[in-house]
C-alpha cells in the first residue's frame, strides 16, 4: 500500500520520502516503482522522460529524522492499533507544527489513534485501496478531535494525485468497508441454509444484477484472513449489531486454510490459477409442459404474463388453477411455502419466480421450490422458463429468493450509513461504485428497483425470518413511504 501511494503521488509532482523498519525495503519498493514506470513507458503509454522525471520525486529515508520537512506522512505500517499510535507519538516530535499527520489504516478508529497526540486536530486517516495506482477512490476520515482544513488539504491532495476523495465520519469500517458487509454476509446466510451452493449463488448474482464478481469469487480473491477479519471486527465493533453478523462458513474455512486463490483452494478449487467451477443443472428434458397459472398478487404480474406468452406457455385465467397446472407465484421477500399457505394453494404444484429485477435486464431467471413442490413441476418450469435459451438457476425455498435477500440488504446498510451522517449520499455512491466496483451504487439501486418493493422485501424478510438483521433503516423507510428518491437529503 505505501508503494501505491509513493507511486501516485510522484506521479503527480509530488517529492516523496519512503521509509521502512525493514533493510532496504524503501530502496526495493522505489526500484519496483520504477520498474512499474518502464513498463509503462515500453507499451506506448508514457514517455521514457516523463518515467525518469518522476524517479526523480522518489527517495528512501534512512531514519524518521527525514520527515523534519515534510507537509505531510502517511503511514501505511501493520494493522495494529499500538503500532501505529506509537510511530505517530514518534512523529509527532519531529515533523513541523503544521505538517498533517494520517494513517492508511482500513478498521481502525483514528479517534482512538489520534489518542495522546499533543495536536490530534492535524490528524486523520487517509485510506487508500489496493492496488492504489488503479482503484481510484480514497476514503478521508476525521476524528472527533479532527479540523476541518485537515480533511480539506487531504482531500485536495488526493484529487491532485487522480483520485476522488469521499469523506467519512469516524464509525467502524468507514463507508466502504461498511457498506460492502451486505454483499458477503447475506449471500453466506443464504449458502447456509441450503438455499443454494456457491457457484449459483455467484452465478444469480453476477446475471441478475451485473456485479462483476460473485460474493464467493470475491472473499476468494482477497482472501478469508483478510475477509473473515473485517466482518468480525465490524461486527464487534458495533456491539453485535445482526445487520453485520458474521458466519461460522469462513470462520471454519479460515481455519482450514482453505484461504482462496492464494491457497489454491477456498470456495473454488484452483487449478495453475483457474477455478474450478461445476457444471449447471441441465434444462430438464419435459414431453409435454402443463398449463401455468399465475396467482394474482403475483410481482410484475402483467410483465410475467407477457413473458409467458412470449415462451408459449399455456395460461390459465381463472381465480384458481386447475388440478394439473403449475402455479406460479412471484413474492417480494416471503418465501414459496408461507405464499402457498396464505393463498391456500397446492403446495406440490407451487413454484416461485423471482421478478424483482425486470426480466429483460437479466441474463438469468431464478426459480424457487418448497419443501413439497413435485420433481415434475420443478422440471416442467424450468424447461419452460429456458426455452428462450435464458439461462435458469432453480433453488430450495428462500424467503426473498437470492438477488432480493442480497440487493435489499446493501440498499439497507447503505441507507443507514446516511442515517447515521457517516457520509453523504454522493459520498457513499462514489465510494461504493469505485472502491467495491458494484454496477450501482446502492442507492441507485433502490430507486431503480423501487424503495417501496425493497422495504416490501424486507418486511417480509423479517416476518420470515423472525431477524431483526432485515428491520429497514428509516432512511429507507421514510423515502419509500412519502415516494422520495434515496439520494434525497433533507434540507438545513
Amino acid at each position: 500500500m505505501g508503494q501505491g501511494i509513493a507511486q501516485i503521488a510522484a506521479q503527480a509532482g509530488i517529492h516523496v520520502s519512503l521509509f521502512d523498519t525493514r533493510p532496504q525495503a524503501a530502496g526495493h519498493a522505489i526500484q519496483a516503482i520504477a520498474q512499474q514506470w518502464q513498463r509503462m513507458a515500453d507499451k506506448g503509454r508514457i514517455e521514457p522522460a516523463q518515467a525518469a522525471q518522476w524517479r526523480e520525486f522518489l527517495s528512501a529515508a534512512d531514519t524518521l529524522d527525514a520527515f523534519k520537512s515534510c507537509e505531510l506522512v502517511v503511514e501505511a505500517i501493520v494493522e495494529q492499533r499500538d503500532a501505529k499510535r506509537d510511530l505517530f507519538l514518534q512523529l509527532e516530535t519531529i515533523v513541523a507544527a503544521d505538517a498533517l499527520l494520517a494513517s492508511n489504516t482500513s478498521s481502525l478508529s483514528i479517534t482512538a489513534l489520534a489518542a495522546g497526540l499533543t495536536r490530534p486536530e492535524r490528524f486523520a486517516g487517509f485510506h487508500f485501496f489496493n492496488p492504489v495506482p488503479l482503484m481510484k477512490v480514497v476514503e478521508v476520515i476525521g476524528g472527533l478531535k479532527t479540523a476541518p482544513e485537515t480533511c480539506e488539504r487531504l482531500s485536495a491532495l488526493a484529487r491532485q494525485m487522480g483520485h476522488a476523495p469521499v469523506t467519512a465520519q469516524d464509525t467502524p469500517g468507514f463507508i466502504v468497508n461498511h457498506a460492502g458487509r451486505g454483499f458477503g454476509t447475506e449471500a453466506l446466510r443464504i449458502v447456509g441454509e441450503g438455499v443454494a451452493d456457491f457457484a449459483t449463488v455467484d452465478r444469480i448474482l453476477r446475471d441478475q444484477v451485473g456485479f462483476r464478481l460473485g460474493p464467493f469469487e470475491l472473499m476468494d480473491l482477497t482472501a478469508l484472513d483478510v475477509s473473515h477479519p473485517v466482518m468480525e471486527s465490524i461486527y464487534h465493533q458495533y456491539y453485535e449489531e445482526p445487520r453485520f453478523r458474521p458466519s461460522v462458513i469462513t470462520a471454519q474455512r479460515l481455519a482450514g486454510g482453505m484461504l482462496g486463490r492464494k491457497t489454491g483452494e477456498g470456495f473454488y478449487r484452483y487449478v495453475e490459477g483457474a477455478a474450478q467451477v461445476p457444471a449447471e443443472q441441465p434444462v430438464p428434458q419435459v414431453n409435454e409442459i402443463p398449463p401455468v397459472w399465475v396467482s394474482p398478487r403475483a410481482s410484475r404480474r402483467a410483465e410475467l404474463y407477457q413473458l409467458l406468452k412470449d415462451l408459449g406457455a399455456r395460461i390459465e385465467t381463472g381465480t384458481s388453477p386447475s388440478p394439473t397446472a403449475i402455479t406460479l407465484v412471484a413474492p417480494l421477500g416471503f418465501d414459496v411455502t408461507t405464499v402457498a399457505v396464505v393463498e391456500r394453494l397446492d403446495p406440490a404444484r407451487t413454484i416461485g419466480i423471482d421478478m424483482l429485477v425486470e426480466d429483460a435486464a437479466t441474463k438469468r431467471r431464478v426459480l424457487a421450490t418448497n419443501p413439497a413442490t413435485r420433481r415434475d413441476i420443478r422440471d416442467a418450469a424450468h424447461a419452460l422458463f429456458a426455452r428462450d435459451g435464458k439461462a435458469v438457476s432453480v433453488i430450495r425455498d428462500s424467503g426473498g429468493f437470492v438477488t432480493q435477500r442480497v440487493v435489499a440488504t446493501i440498499i439497507n446498510i447503505a441507507s443507514d450509513i446516511c442515517q447515521q451522517g457517516i457520509c453523504t449520499p454522493k459520498d457513499l455512491e462514489t465510494a461504493v461504485t469505485l472502491g467495491l466496483g458494484y454496477p450501482l451504487g446502492p442507492l441507485a439501486m433502490g430507486d431503480r428497483w423501487g424503495p417501496t418493493n425493497i422495504l416490501e422485501v424486507l418486511f417480509n424478510m423479517q416476518t420470515v425470518y423472525g431477524d431483526t438483521r432485515y428491520r429497514p433503516s428509516p432512511w429507507l423507510r421514510r423515502r419509500g413511504a412519502i415516494g422520495l428518491s434515496l439520494t434525497h437529503v433533507e434540507e438545513d
